[in-house]
């Protein structure tokens, strides 16, 4: 931890998914143990909402973009999705994030719901800062760009029950065309994501590449290309006819493409800071998650 980021405050940021963390009990006994170091906490639950709340009446809740000004760390309580959530606020403010695991892979997640003391042991700033290369993303209609955003895992080209025709570039240069359920531009952190599902490499998380990966191709040919950092990819959808395809980027919303609309991703100047304990490394976390829990 810089100390810079030291001398900001005490002030942490608990973000359970109250789904994943029932009753908010993990939330709750890490909230005592820092208010009793000394620290400023606020609970912000991710995908909870006001009219379907089930957070427990005596919790006191914030909003995470309301609370984050001033946080020097930021915990995530759930799985991969949600620490994906609260990390895409985390990133645009410089707030580093660290992963308790309550879901099921737990790829970003450096902890486990018993590893209370670690917890500790980064609100006191003793861990390494990871940092993980986002990419910028923009959609063009005709010209304009229509849609902006920036992604930690990937953006993803899909048809909607359709088979779809993609062309893609990389610094202008034809790549590859084929026809399939569509495509997946993804940071070294999303390898292990919807890439990985369809067919792609698994690279380091803190590596700086940009990958695409065909989704359901019709074509044998039709391989994942690893790139570097700094590449310009484009993907048109091509060729739709009546069919229908959307863009959606890290999971979320999807935004309905028309006809020759083409996504383009670059190397984002932001980062995602994430805090490792060290205490699995990224071989450990593979190993336990995609190999050894198959057996």
């Amino acid at each position: 931890m810089t100390p810079e980021r030291i001398a900001m405050g005490n002030k942490i940021i608990l973000c359970p998914n109250p789904y994943r963390d029932c009753g908010l009990e993990i939330t709750r006994n890490l909230r005592g143990l820092l208010e009793e170091a000394g620290h400023e906490t606020f609970v912000c639950p991710i995908f909870d909402t006001d009219e379907n709340s089930i957070v427990p009446e005596d919790i006191e809740k914030a909003e995470l973009e309301d609370a984050i000004d001033g946080a020097y760390l930021v915990v995530v309580i759930g799985g991969d999705g949600t620490i994906l959530h609260a990390a895409r606020t985390a990133a645009r403010h410089g707030v580093p994030v660290i992963g308790i695991n309550a879901g099921t892979k737990g790829f970003m997640a450096a902890l486990e719901a018993c590893s209370a003391g670690e917890v500790l042991k980064a609100a006191g700033g003793d861990y390494i800062e990871k940092r993980r290369m986002m990419l910028d993303v923009s959609l063009i209609r005709k010209g304009d760009v229509i849609y902006t955003d920036c992604a930690i895992n990937d953006a993803v080209i899909h048809g909607f029950g359709d088979c779809i025709r993609l062309t893609a570039w990389c610094d202008g240069d034809k790549m590859t065309t084929f026809s399939g359920d569509g495509v997946v531009l993804s940071t070294p952190t999303g390898s292990s994501a919807y890439s990985l599902s369809a067919g792609g490499p698994l690279v380091e998380p803190t590596a700086r590449n940009i990958i695409l990966t065909p989704i359901c191709v019709h074509a044998m040919f039709a391989k994942s290309y690893v790139l570097a950092p700094d590449r310009v990819v484009s993907a048109r959808a091509e060729k739709l006819h009546g069919r229908r395809a959307f863009l959606i980027v890290d999971g979320g919303e999807p935004l309905e493409l028309a006809n020759d609309d083409i996504l383009k991703v670059r190397k984002s100047s932001h980062e995602l800071v994430m805090a490792d304990m060290g205490t699995k490394s990224f071989y450990d976390i593979v190993f336990e998650k995609l190999i050894e829990r198959e057996r």
